[in-house]
């Protein structure tokens, strides 16, 4: 395996993108449904040339190679800024080289190609965008430009090499690349059905009249001048030059980034010092408008170059990389404003930094223009992305040419910035969306929701059933796996969400009101035709300690196998800490009730109001032979206070106050809740309600990045009036106010998260009149003690983790009682696991829902999931969320839409016991491991190291470890080289099928990508 991706050769690149096209209606896996076809004439002016659209690929990876222009065209792209050349070519970067999880960072500047090699690509690709454009679109008249880039100092471009580049991109008609391409096109004339010989004839030898001059951090401001002087006068190019966000200055950068949320980002106050300064920026683009309209050339600026940041969290290789994207937005945006301010909007401004979908269209109305962007391309949707793009600037294409910018747009623009939420840190502060499983080899397919659900809900099938509002088959998946259907869609804290795909495109599919829809819906139907499972053969009884959730799931799981099953509870009503502690702002009774009734019909049984205590002799004397313990963990952990304690409450025992009777409570003006978790959000929105009450403080010892507590959580109780005060640790309440010592965030734990620690000698003092502490809860062990089960020094019960069960033989314990304070769902999945295991010993089974006989049209499902890929969406109202759901079990192919070089291909296959029809074959020649499908991959894996590879060459092979495969020989029975688990063996593909044989996956994939791809093997 090489990190180094092979340039196809111009006919076979021809040859795939047409032989593609005519079999599958797809190019370089891009479906046609995908090509952006113009709906209007409308157009815009750049250099004296016809733009059919403002957008397309900044100067990176997708303008590296002829098939990545090809894509980035077909969606929608028109402005092509070239990757930049320099006189090092071929330089060796450390891959993997891309981190684009949430803001982007690179740590490759130039292209990876030789020089000689890169206009080869860029050449390659103009002739193929002139083809398809008449072959495929039917346009005549050329719509999109070739930007070149060029660095980084004088003495580079004026290189021979760097030279002879910028010349032939000037006119490339002596080029052997040139006559090569059109020699090929003359020779298939006859295989097109509209492009014939005068067309081929004609495509332009002058490929580019312009340049983005691209320095590094550091060049001097002289150095700058010269070389634009040079590209203007001597290279007679109209020129953009790129400037770096450093020219904020470190203070103002440092400021946005702590407001936005972004303070884990380290920047190095010499990379602000040590590169060009602001005024002297200026005086520089005075002198050089002023030369350029002397040498008739168009000039302006490209914002922004990248901005430097250490590498301070193994995200890359290395002690520097570079940021891109949402995180460079509102310092791009407000440096464009600051730059076009000092020259009256009569300055020409060529943008990227954070550009998308959801700013594109106000950029572009302040009179920027052309727009680039990279980071969004290498996100899920890849280059499907510019096709929407594209289309949302369509209608706006006949404003505004006269080439002035907006300066009341472009400042609202600028300011707006720094608020909005789509480049705030907040909006996806889920630090990894992946699961924990090995990425498989075939039939990879996984929907993550699911996956990251602790009791693996199938959640993109019941969003499905939602959004055709069959609402009781809906509530009939779900209760298959979860009796708390109204409990979990109203308080779950939707694991599942962190996992959602969607969050590498807006937000996720909000998960948690599907299930409350489905729900409210679909109860009643479901209930009317509930019977209670039949009563099994064994005679064996249930006991099960505490009715909540854990409890209750446990129970309605057992009655769902015929096991006779009991719930005690001491309290008088059952639901446990969700009926007895959660405000009923967060969750009504009514909801809890439905869930409590579905779980009767069942035939659960429950003994509520119990005020002796059990013991396991009593139980068992009671005629039960299995005992489970789910009594909750409902005991607030205390918190050294000194001062007034007699004004301090436990979160726990101040909730069940305030849900038996708030009027009861005395609380004073002003109160403190101490935590950073949904129960301290729970504790400071109820405070706020007792009668007295004027202002509720959240102290937290870290920065709210940090807070555990779910961010619609912190933001419900900020929206009601409380105030989060971070980085303060309690020290003593006294005469009305909370001394607090400030705290600093130290180097990160072993779990990641960087500890807070004690600012020397600083204090902060908050007016409170009572302390409720929300720092967690913990287990009575004292009652496990007299139950016969002692903890470890860590407080746990030793349990069998397969079953739950613990030393007693037939007694099992679960949910908070085993683990700590955790989850709803948590709470349900130990009790499925509890019911499973007893089941399993009594030879009973856990009936499925009638539900899992929904079936779907998987091929009209495929053709709308692809729809919905690369489609970005505001936040819907709930009933549209099911449009959003990308169904990822069906379809996946992220590792194939966000692999630049197109490396990754999806494959059709049958037969081979695959449960898949859709495979994932990786191309090792196209590929330069700059880890992009690994990081949005939902497995652990990396596509470009774990997947299927083909390999063109037997060196490649040979270097490589992975299992892949390389035509030794063609014809009627191929011959290949195939490794497996280490093992490489040559094998021959005859009608009866491999021999030596193959297992049945691996063969099926080998031999549909023979049989119906071969121009993959091409190379």
């Amino acid at each position: 395996m090489s990190d180094r991706m092979q340039p196809i050769p111009f006919k076979q690149l021809l040859n795939w993108i047409f032989t593609e096209y005519e079999r599958f209606q797809t190019i370089f896996g891009i479906p046609a449904a995908k090509f952006y076809r113009k709906q209007g004439d409308g157009w815009i002016e750049i250099f004296g040339e016809k733009l059919g659209t403002p957008v397309g690929p900044a100067a990176g990876p997708h303008t590296q190679l002829a098939q990545n222009i090809v894509a980035s065209y077909l969606t929608g792209g028109r402005f092509f800024e070239l990757k930049t050349v320099q006189i090092l070519d071929r330089l060796e970067f450390p891959k993997p080289c891309i981190a684009a999880q949430d803001e982007g960072y690179n740590t490759e500047w130039s292209t990876e190609l030789a020089i000689g090699d890169a206009f080869a690509e860029y050449v390659k690709a103009w002739f193929a965008l002139h083809i398809i454009q008449k072959e495929i679109f039917g346009l005549d008249e050329r719509d999109f430009i070739f930007n070149m880039s060029v660095g980084y100092n004088l003495e580079g471009i004026k290189s021979p090499k760097v030279d002879a580049f910028i010349e032939g991109m000037k006119e490339a008609a002596g080029s052997d690349v040139f006559q090569e391409c059109r020699k090929v096109l003359l020779e298939m004339a006859g295989q097109f059905k509209r492009v014939d010989r005068g067309y081929i004839e004609a495509i332009p030898s002058r490929i580019c009249s312009s340049v983005t001059l691209s320095t590094m951090h550091g060049c001097p401001p002289a150095e700058i001048d010269a070389i634009c002087r040079y590209l203007l006068k001597e290279k007679k190019l109209n020129t953009f030059v790129k400037m770096n966000p450093t020219l904020l200055g470190y203070a103002y950068v440092r400021a946005v980034f702590d407001q936005m949320g972004y303070r884990y980002v380290q920047l190095k106050e010499e990379s602000f010092s040590h590169d060009l300064q602001y005024d002297a920026g200026v005086a520089m683009l005075r002198e050089l408008k002023v030369f350029a309209a002397d040498c008739g050339r168009e000039f302006g600026v490209k914002l922004s170059n990248t901005l430097p940041v250490q590498i301070t969290r193994g995200e890359l290789p290395g002690e520097e990389m570079y940021m891109s994207g949402r995180s460079l937005y509102p310092l791009t945006i407000n440096l464009a404003y600051k730059l076009a301010s000092e020259f009256g909007g009569d300055l020409k401004i060529s943008y990227a930094g954070g550009a998308d979908y959801f700013n594109i269209d106000r950029i572009f109305a302040t009179g920027i223009r052309p727009i680039t962007m990279a980071t969004t391309l290498l996100k899920p949707g890849g280059y499907y992305r510019l096709q929407q793009i594209a289309a949302l600037l369509e209608p706006h294409l006949g404003e505004r040419r006269e080439g002035r910018i907006d300066l009341e747009k472009l400042g609202a623009l600028a300011a707006e910035a720094l608020a909005d939420r789509n480049h705030r840190k907040e909006k996806r502060a889920v630090e990894s969306r992946k699961i924990a499983d090995t990425l498989p080899l075939t039939d990879c397919f996984v929907a993550p929701c699911t996956r990251g659900c602790p009791i693996g809900q199938d959640i993109p099938a019941y969003i499905r059933l939602v959004g055709e509002k069959k609402y009781a088959q809906a509530y009939a998946v779900i209760v298959d796996k979860n009796p708390l259907p109204f409990i979990t869609g109203t308080i779950c804290n939707h694991k599942c969400m962190t996992k959602c795909t969607r969050l590498d495109y807006d937000d996720p599919v909000l998960i948690r009101e599907m299930k409350r829809m489905a729900a409210e819906n679909g109860c009643s139907a479901y209930l009317e035709e509930l019977k209670p499972a039949a009563a099994g053969s064994s005679g064996a009884r249930v006991a099960v300690l505490g009715a909540g959730p854990s409890g209750l799931a446990a129970a309605y799981f057992l009655a769902r196998a015929g096991i006779d099953v009991t719930v005690f509870d001491r309290r008088d009503e059952a639901g446990g800490t969700v009926a007895r502690v959660i405000p009923d702002f967060r969750i009504s009774r009514a909801a809890i009730e439905h869930d409590l009734e579905l779980i009767r019909r069942t035939g659960v049984k429950f003994v509520l109001g119990v005020k002796d205590e059990l013991t396991v002799e009593q139980l068992r004397a009671q005629g039960f032979k299995y005992i489970y313990l789910a009594i909750g963990a409902g005991k607030s952990k205390a918190l050294s206070l000194q001062g007034d304690t007699g004004r301090v409450m436990g979160a726990i025992a101040f909730l069940e106050q305030f849900k038996r009777n708030k009027e009861t409570i005395s609380l004073g003006r002003n109160v403190a809740v101490i935590g950073g978790g949904n129960s301290a959000m729970d504790t400071a929105r109820a405070a706020l309600r007792v009668p007295g009450v004027e202002k509720v403080y959240i102290v937290y010892r870290r920065t709210r990045e940090y807070m555990p507590a779910l961010p619609e959580e912190l933001e419900l109780a900020q929206r009601e009036g409380a105030v989060l005060k971070e980085l303060l640790a309690p020290v003593e309440l006294k005469q009305g106010a909370l001394r607090c010592q400030k705290m600093a965030m130290g180097e990160p734990d072993a779990s990641g998260r960087r500890v807070p620690v004690p600012v020397a000698g600083e204090y902060e003092d908050i007016p409170a009149d009572f302390v409720l502490t929300a720092i967690g809860e913990s287990v009575d062990t004292d009652y496990l003690a007299r139950l016969g089960l002692r903890p470890d020094e860590r407080g746990r019960i030793a349990v069998d983790p397969g079953t739950l069960e613990t030393a007693l033989a037939g007694v099992f314990i679960g949910g908070d009682a085993l683990s700590g304070p955790a989850t709803v769902v948590e709470a349900i999945a130990d009790g499925r696991k509890v019911a499973a295991a007893i089941a399993a010993r009594e030879n009973a089974v856990v009936t499925a829902t009638a539900a899992q006989n929904v079936g779907f049209d998987q091929t009209d499902r495929r053709s709308e999931i692809c729809a919905k890929k690369g489609v970005l969406r505001g936040k819907d109202v709930p009933e549209a969320e099911p449009e959003r759901c990308l169904e990822c079990s069906l379809v996946c192919n992220i590792c194939t839409e966000v692999c630049l070089n197109r490396a990754n291909v999806q494959i059709r296959v049958t037969g081979g016991g695959l449960r898949q029809a859709n495979q994932v074959l990786h191309v090792d020649g196209m590929c330069n491991e700059c880890g992009n499908c690994a990081t949005f991959c939902p497995y652990t894996g990396a596509p470009y190291r774990d997947k299927l590879t083909l390999f063109w060459s037997e060196a490649d092979f040979d270097g490589s470890s992975g299992a892949g495969f390389l035509l030794r020989y063609g014809g009627k029975e191929p011959v290949f080289k195939v490794r497996l688990n280490g093992t490489v063996l040559e094998t021959k593909l005859t009608a009866a099928g491999f021999a030596p044989a193959l297992p049945e996956a691996v063969a099926a994939v080998i031999e549909s990508a023979y049989t119906n791809y071969r121009y993959l093997f091409q190379v």
